[in-house]
């Protein structure tokens, strides 16, 4: 908790990374292939992931883990290799983290299983919870600072994962859902019934991430800061809506738009910022200027504007 604490107190806002898949693609890695794998086939390859987006101005860099429970690992008939393969996403993480020449925290990523809570599905609780141990353990031997649960839609799963990695690790814990069906995760949750809920847990922060782009994601950080105004939030929006082009999904929003994401979700109460999908170090760039540059008064001024002006249809409730 140091580390962070240090982050915390020396920063009224920390710069997040943006995409690991869309930037592995880029790289070479194939539509339905783990980009677990990546960690011990390619480690160069993801390494300079990280260094893209510390250069950029990341202060947190999250792990490639996302798919790493051995429920999404079973895919590719790696379910037997979760261990291995989350420690390898720390350490390519932790070696580039500890060459950066300044602060910078690595977050081991932990997304969901792709199951179903029984008694919907056939996963219970403690199989599930047992899963995220088996991957906080792998993430916490490989040198994580903290531990990221991320994209969750099911309150009860995002607590499987937080008392499985507790289980097996002190590390500090944040969380974000994903609000991507009408301004509710895919199982109904609402951002203030998940901030309510979440910060029970003792979590470090809590917030969104991924979902139907910039609007919904400053949607979801109003309603969560005026639940619970004392939270500390997480904002990691995709870069836009995604649109096919040439047989390519292409990202529609640009480095000046996310930069200005950036300012208004700060505006609305989150401290932790970054991108999700689509996003790249180019995004990330804008993103950390954005918010590391102080703002005149007639900009301020706009940017009050700006947020007086813009409905928010997120429900409170």
């Amino acid at each position: 908790m140091d580390k962070l604490q240090q982050l915390l107190d020396t920063r009224e806002a920390i710069v997040l990374d943006g995409a690991m898949g869309t930037v592995l693609f880029a790289a070479g890695l194939q539509s339905g292939a783990p980009p677990e794998a990546w960690n011990v086939l390619h480690p160069d390859r993801i390494r300079a992931v990280h260094r893209g987006y510390i250069r950029a101005g990341s202060d947190i860099i999250l792990t490639n883990s996302f798919g790493g429970t051995r429920y999404r690992l079973k895919l590719h008939n790696l379910q037997d290799r979760a261990y291995e393969l989350n420690r390898a996403a720390a350490q390519n993480a932790r070696a580039e983290a500890d060459a950066a020449g300044r602060p910078v925290l690595v977050a081991g990523s932990m997304g969901p299983t792709g199951e179903l809570l029984a008694p919907m599905g056939s996963m219970t609780f403690d199989d599930a919870r047992a899963a995220f141990a088996e991957q906080a353990r792998g993430l916490a031997a490989g040198g994580a600072d903290l531990l990221w649960v991320e994209t969750m839609s099911d309150l009860e799963e995002a607590r499987a994962a937080v008392e499985g990695a507790r289980s097996v690790s002190d590390l500090p814990i944040a969380a974000t859902m994903s609000f991507d069906t009408n301004g509710r995760t895919m199982m109904g949750v609402t951002p203030a019934q998940a901030v309510r809920t979440m910060k029970a847990w003792g979590l470090v922060a809590v917030g969104a991430n991924c979902g139907n782009g910039i609007e919904e994601i400053e949607g979801v950080i109003h309603a969560m800061h005026r639940e619970a105004p004392e939270v500390r939030l997480i904002a990691k929006a995709n870069a836009g809506m995604p649109q096919w082009r040439h047989n390519e999904l292409i990202y529609d929003a640009t480095p000046p738009v996310m930069g200005r994401y950036a300012r208004r979700v700060h505006a609305l109460g989150a401290c932790f910022i970054g991108g999700c999908c689509g996003n790249g170090p180019d995004h990330i760039v804008a993103i950390a200027e954005a918010l590391r540059t102080p703002l005149t008064d007639a900009e301020r001024a706009a940017l009050d504007a700006e947020l007086a002006n813009a409905g928010v249809s997120i429900s409170l409730s």
